[in-house]
C-alpha cells in the first residue's frame, strides 16, 4: 500500500489548484493531477501534505485563508493494481496563479470546475476530484 497526501486549494471563485504533470512524471505523465505525493517514512499524512505543498508550489500556511483540513481518507486501487492509501486535504486561499512557484510539473494553476471534466486527469484525480467538487466542503469553501 502506497501512502499519498494531496492538497486541493480553493480560491474565492471556486477554482481549484491543479498540476499539469510533465513528461518526466513517474506516474501519469502529461496528465492533470493534485499537488502532493508520497508520505515519507516517519511522516504522518498532514506533515506530508504541508511538505509537498511547499516543495511543489512554494506555498505555506501563511498563504491559506483557513485551516488545512482532511476532506477524505481512503484506499483506492488503480487499474494497474496498485493500492494507494490517499489522504486528501483542502483549504481556502486567496492566492492567484502568479503566487505559485512551480517546483514540479509543467504548470500549477487554478482551474474552473466546469473545465475539470474535459481535462486528461491522472486516475486518482479523476476518482477524487469530481467527488470533492460535489461535496459540502467544496461548496462552503467556494462561497467565501
Amino acid at each position: 500500500m502506497v501512502p499519498i497526501a494531496v492538497i486541493l486549494l480553493v480560491d474565492p471563485t471556486g477554482r481549484v489548484l491543479l498540476m499539469e504533470r510533465d513528461e518526466h512524471a513517474p506516474r501519469a505523465p502529461d496528465k492533470w493531477g493534485f499537488v502532493g505525493g508520497h508520505v515519507e517514512p516517519g511522516e504522518d499524512f498532514e506533515t506530508a501534505a504541508w511538505r509537498e505543498l511547499e516543495e511543489e508550489t512554494g506555498l505555506t500556511a501563511d498563504d491559506l485563508d483557513g485551516p488545512l483540513v482532511e476532506w477524505q481518507h481512503s484506499v483506492h486501487r488503480t487499474t494497474d493494481g496498485v493500492d494507494f492509501d490517499t489522504s486528501v486535504w483542502c483549504a481556502p486561499t486567496s492566492i492567484t496563479d502568479a503566487d505559485v512557484v512551480v517546483g514540479e510539473g509543467r504548470q500549477i494553476v487554478f482551474v474552473e470546475p466546469g473545465v475539470v471534466p474535459h481535462l486528461d486527469m491522472a486516475e486518482s484525480t479523476a476518482h477524487f476530484l469530481p467527488r470533492f467538487l460535489d461535496s459540502d466542503t467544496y461548496r462552503e469553501m467556494s462561497r467565501r
